[in-house]
C-alpha cells in the first residue's frame, strides 16, 4: 500500500552534502537538512572511517536519489535515510 508519506518521500531528492564534525548533512530538494551521525549506524562505518579527502569526493546519482563516493565504492540512498527519520 502506498501512502501519502511514501509519495512525498519518493519525490524528495538530495541536492547537496556536507560534513560537520562526524555528521553527514544531506540537503534535500524541499529545503530540509538531514543530519546523520556517522558513528550511530553500523552500516555507515565505511564513511565514518573515511578521511576528509575521501568524504569530499562524492557525487549525486542521477536525479539525486542517492549519494555515491566513487573512491570508497559505496553510497547512500536518500529513501533509506528518510526512512530512519520516519521511524524516529
Amino acid at each position: 500500500m502506498i501512502t501519502f508519506d511514501d509519495k512525498l518521500q519518493q519525490q524528495v531528492v538530495a541536492t547537496n552534502v556536507r560534513f560537520e564534525n562526524n555528521n553527514l548533512v544531506i540537503i534535500l530538494s524541499d529545503g530540509r537538512e538531514l543530519v546523520v551521525p556517522l558513528g550511530k549506524y553500523d552500516w555507515l562505518q565505511w564513511l565514518a572511517h573515511a578521511t576528509p579527502e575521501q568524504r569530499a569526493h562524492w557525487s549525486l546519482e542521477p536525479n539525486g536519489f542517492a549519494i555515491y563516493w566513487d573512491e570508497l565504492d559505496d553510497g547512500i540512498e536518500i529513501e533509506h535515510v528518510l526512512s530512519l527519520y520516519a521511524l524516529s
